[in-house]
């Protein structure tokens, strides 16, 4: 697909290009993971605030798009694969877009002048510098520290977005809803690196603490990480969703639930979206860039971190240089360049994170 874009972008390169003043066709080129897709919200919200009018497409991975079903934003959703020429054909037979939005890697320029956007907006220095050619105009990246969030939603001018409600996005429709009743806790313990993941022992002393207080505990996790629930929940005595539920069920069970803790992942982007009460947890991630910001900041939401923390030094959003930055994505393992343990998500007690749920209200006993 790369070799067919780049050829139709040259093809297009010497077309007429002007900045629309009342865009009519919106596209926000896009594919990355979950929480980042979510995060997005505050630029789709921005968007329809500005052009109210406008039909606004975002591309995203194919299992997200059950969760836009209902059309958030009144967004229509695209589900694209780059390593997949049939979602590329109805991009290019469309109507030519008179904008292109890209909020994070500025390599899909080329698809956007490959289909024939009339103008392309990114965010300024990402790296190589050859992804950057198509675009036509270049936002400076925030000079201050903020939420990816409230970031994406500056690549469009003008006052920022209305806050997030969780009335702008109608729950997605499910065959297959998990059937829990009555007052339990979502404790979500996969995330996408070993280095997120919490101490086993602490996810017990933490489903213990709730159940003292008569709250249920339902363990989940994503495909393929079965073995994090089976380390912790050892006799298997709790009910759990490993892997087990699409998005749109997983929607229904953490609408349901009267808490969610979780690493910092794509799921605890989802409880700010549904509206659940949300404890995160923030080892190598940045709590400022994944955290509410501004868009969501009326949700109920909590973080739980160490900050600073000494290895939490790296710099880098999205190949760009951001000098407030500071995060790890140093992968796993026991090479220099690499972290062998935790350290970060070891120096998250329990104390914190049980402060955190009584923060809600939830879990506080008469007395306490």
């Amino acid at each position: 697909m790369r070799a067919i874009a780049v050829a139709l972008a040259l093809a297009r390169w010497g077309f007429p290009r002007r900045a629309p003043v009342a865009p009519r066709r919106i596209i926000v080129l896009h594919h990355l993971l979950l929480g980042d897709t979510l995060m997005l919200t505050a630029l789709l919200a921005k968007v329809r605030e500005r052009f109210p009018e406008a039909e606004i497409v975002l591309t995203l991975p194919r299992a997200f798009a059950p969760l836009y079903v209902r059309r958030p934003y009144g967004v229509v959703v695209h589900a694209f694969d780059p390593r997949d020429l049939a979602t590329f054909w109805p991009l290019l037979r469309a109507p030519r877009f008179d904008l292109a939005l890209l909020p994070a890697d500025n390599r899909w320029s080329w698809l956007a002048r490959a289909i024939g956007a009339r103008w392309i907006v990114g965010f300024a220095n990402d790296k190589p510098a050859h992804k950057n050619w198509p675009v036509d105009e270049l936002v400076p990246y925030s000079a201050l520290p903020s939420a990816f969030c409230d970031t994406a939603a500056s690549l469009v001018s003008g006052p920022a977005p209305t806050p997030y409600r969780t009335s702008a996005w109608q729950a997605p429709p499910c065959e297959d809803a998990a059937a829990v009743v009555g007052d339990y806790a979502v404790l979500h313990v996969g995330a996408s690196s070993p280095l997120k993941l919490w101490e086993p022992a602490r996810w017990r002393a933490l489903a213990a603490w709730l159940e003292a207080r008569s709250i249920e505990v339902v363990w989940s996790a994503g495909p393929g990480e079965a073995p994090i629930i089976d380390s912790i929940d050892v006799g298997g005595e709790r009910r759990r969703f490993a892997g087990t539920l699409a998005l749109s069920s997983l929607w229904h069970l953490l609408a349901g639930a009267r808490l969610l803790v979780c690493p910092d992942t794509g799921i605890a982007h989802l409880g700010r979206i549904i509206g659940v009460p949300t404890v995160t947890l923030f080892g190598p991630g940045s709590a400022i860039i994944c955290g509410a910001g501004e868009f969501f900041n009326d949700s109920a939401y909590r973080v739980v971190t160490v900050d600073p923390f000494p290895c939490r030094d790296q710099s880098i959003q999205f190949f760009r240089e951001v000098p407030w930055a500071r995060r790890c994505e140093r992968l796993f393992g026991e090479s220099p360049a690499r972290c062998p343990r935790a350290r970060c998500m070891e120096a998250i007690d329990i104390a914190a994170v049980t402060a955190a749920i009584e923060s809600f209200g939830v879990g506080t006993r008469v007395g306490e």
